[in-house]
């Protein structure tokens, strides 16, 4: 018979189930959408409480735990592209760089590339403007659209990289003899269902490359580590924060390694010798999206100022960590990366991946509470359906950041109170 702690997490995962299966057939934009992401939230909270109090859970409750997170993202897999999705922009950057065109350089709006076009890449969103995508990114689109030039072949790449997490994530969880249902803080959260599985992100990628280099430094493979984490950048920018973890744990050469990473992939897109940057500096410059800090900043500071103090946060956070280890690894990789996206100039849902496989502690509880109160957000895709700004309205932002705060609030007086319960593992 299946003991107490056991059925009550199997309970939050089938109630978690119902919700995002809901989720996945109302669709982000619609109103029906908001109640049970929330609902999934908080019952992923719910979860991460059931983690911190039970050190051990049988297999048998462990597998039936991961089936569930299996299926739940199927349904997701099957809904079509929407207008929002960066899928398209995946799609139509690979495909250019297959017909011999720069995507940093090409529109998708002009009209001498409408030939260029698809059905699923012609409604692409910010059309405008070339790719604002790193090269490593890049070179990715072209090897997908090279298999098969679908959504669906996207789909399934990013849900190899989830599946890839997982793995490293057991075998890490072992390793460091740590409870192996501690993968269900990554595997559960609803962000993978909706954002990976249904709307497909590339982040996914560079997440399942970050922690490929973070347990190779925690293992001192540094070819490995250096490596992974110069792709990882060449994916996305956001982990170049870290850079400070790595300071005194990598040898020149493997230094090297990392550089090269990160710049060969730009060989095939330079622009007169100078490396390109697409639409990232519009970026900086006029996107904008819950960003309470940056925006206060701004009205004193230009875009590319904040932007960089934004980094500047970030770096400054991980040197701290590299200084006064905390008492979880995990949090070192999680708290530098959380910094600089609090400061970003916009922060999607999405953007949060990047936290998840480094989620578990009780010092990182105010990011996961974070994770979920993020879900808040998707009203705003809801509103602009009904003709309203694309803006997050501010009693949103206060729901958002406001818990994240009191749980860090709460978290921290009893850190200061006494050091009992107030860590779950070493790795």
């Amino acid at each position: 018979m299946m003991h107490t702690p056991s059925l009550r997490l199997v309970g939050l995962g089938g109630i978690i189930l119902v919700a995002l299966v809901t989720c996945a057939y109302r669709g982000t934009g619609a109103a029906s959408f908001l109640v049970p992401i929330a609902v999934a939230g908080i019952a992923y909270l719910l979860a991460i409480r059931e983690f911190l109090r039970t050190p051990r859970y049988p297999r048998y409750a462990l597998l039936i735990c991961l089936a569930l997170a299996s299926v739940w993202r199927i349904p997701f897999l099957m809904t079509p592209l929407g207008p929002d999705d960066d899928i398209a922009r995946y799609i139509w950057d690979g495909r250019v760089q297959r017909f011999g065109y720069n995507p940093y350089r090409v529109i998708p709006a002009d009209p001498a590339l409408a030939r260029l076009h698809t059905r699923e890449t012609r409604g692409l969103n910010n059309s405008e403007v070339p790719s604002p995508y790193p090269a490593g990114a890049q070179l990715f689109f072209r090897a997908v659209t090279a298999i098969h030039e679908s959504v669906w072949a996207f789909k399934i790449a990013f849900l190899f990289c989830d599946v890839a997490i997982v793995l490293v994530l057991l075998d890490l969880l072992r390793r460091s003899g740590q409870g192996a249902h501690w993968v269900l803080a990554y595997a559960w959260h609803p962000l993978l269902a909706t954002e990976v599985a249904g709307s497909g992100h590339i982040d996914i990628l560079g997440v399942l490359l970050l922690l490929i280099s973070a347990v190779a430094l925690a293992r001192r493979r540094q070819a490995t580590a250096a490596i992974a984490f110069g792709l990882a950048v060449a994916v996305k920018f956001l982990p170049v924060v870290l850079i400070p973890l790595y300071w005194r744990r990598l040898r020149i050469r493997d230094t090297v390694l990392a550089a090269l990473a990160v710049g060969l992939p730009y060989l095939p897109f330079l622009q007169s010798g100078r490396i390109p940057i697409g639409s990232l500096a519009t970026y900086v410059q006029r996107f904008r999206f819950n960003d309470p800090v940056f925006a206060t900043l701004e009205r004193v500071a230009s875009p590319q100022v904040v932007a960089a103090l934004a980094v500047l946060v970030g770096l400054v956070t991980a040197a701290w960590l590299r200084s006064r280890p905390p008492r979880c690894w995990a949090d070192a990789w999680a708290w530098p990366m959380a910094a600089s996206l609090l400061c970003a100039p916009v922060v999607y849902p999405w953007y949060l991946l990047w936290l998840l496989p480094f989620l578990r502690s009780v010092s990182t509880l105010p990011l996961s509470v974070w994770t979920v109160s993020i879900f808040s957000t998707y009203l705003v895709w809801y509103l602009r359906s009904l003709g309203h700004a694309w803006q997050v309205p501010g009693w949103i932002l206060l729901l958002e950041y406001g818990s994240a705060a009191a749980v860090a609030a709460i978290v921290g007086l009893h850190q200061l109170a006494g050091p009992a319960g107030s860590s779950v593992a070493r790795d």
